[in-house]
């Protein structure tokens, strides 16, 4: 039976003092988590599978708060996200609760607070790719490591990187619209994703990320991954999942 495996690990890093962010796979949620043991869990394939990652927002009030709320909510609305539309309607939504919960044009001690979000739906045939904010999806295959989440983050000299974004759920004193990004992706054989905040992508370069992968699979790659982290400085939140799709 064709089954999907998805492997996560969510921790706070070596400097922050507590974990902000929040992942949903499928129903099951992992919300403001301290582990360094991954967790693999297994999926008919079937029902559109969600995987996403949320990371509070550094720098306002309830970051752990408002990643929580999305992963809840995404998980909730998971199995009805069957097209891009719901997908875009769901993200919406999303920023629409985290507003209100940070207490809306009232404010409050929350006021602000918000999120980024990245992730996937799994189908059948097919997987839709979508985010708001810069946590990343990448696509590995034979041919190397490939992003295919947008980033939205001011332009920057290449090398570098930057904690700004142009857009998130939530985040601000009034409500503001988002254009999330939403895109169909054909699963080839053997493809695995990867859903990570940038805890992961901030200090392990793309190359060791792609290595790990061409090496390992599932709970030992999600492992590896936040290891390389750790060993680059750890110097934020840092949460992965993998991906992988198996038809027999």
């Amino acid at each position: 039976m064709p089954y999907v495996a998805v492997s996560a690990i969510s921790h706070p890093g070596l400097l922050r003092e507590r974990n902000e962010d929040s992942l949903a796979v499928g129903p099951w949620t992992l919300c403001a988590t301290v582990t360094e043991n991954p967790q693999t869990l297994i999926f008919p394939l079937g029902t559109p599978l969600v995987v996403a990652v949320a990371d509070g927002l550094g720098g306002h009030p309830g970051g752990d708060v408002a990643s929580a709320l999305v992963a809840r909510r995404i998980a909730s609305l998971g199995p009805a996200l069957s097209s891009e539309v719901a997908v875009r309607d769901a993200l919406n939504v999303c920023n629409r609760a985290v507003f209100q919960a940070a207490g809306g044009d009232r404010g409050g001690e929350l006021a602000g607070m918000g999120t980024t979000v990245a992730g996937v739906v799994v189908q059948p045939d097919s997987l839709l790719v979508f985010n708001v904010g810069d946590s990343q999806v990448f696509v590995a295959s034979d041919e190397g490591l490939r992003q295919v989440s947008v980033d939205d983050s001011p332009p920057h000299p290449a090398g570098q990187t930057t904690s700004l974004v142009t857009q998130c759920l939530g985040g601000s004193l009034t409500h503001r619209a988002v254009t999330p990004h939403v895109r169909a992706e054909v699963m080839a054989p053997g493809e695995r994703y990867l859903i990570c905040s940038d805890g992961l992508t901030d200090p392990v370069t793309t190359d060791v990320l792609e290595e790990i992968l061409q090496e390992h699979d599932d709970g030992r790659a999600a492992f590896e991954l936040w290891k390389a982290a750790i060993e680059a400085g750890g110097p934020d939140n840092i949460t992965v999942a993998v991906v992988r799709v198996a038809q027999e």
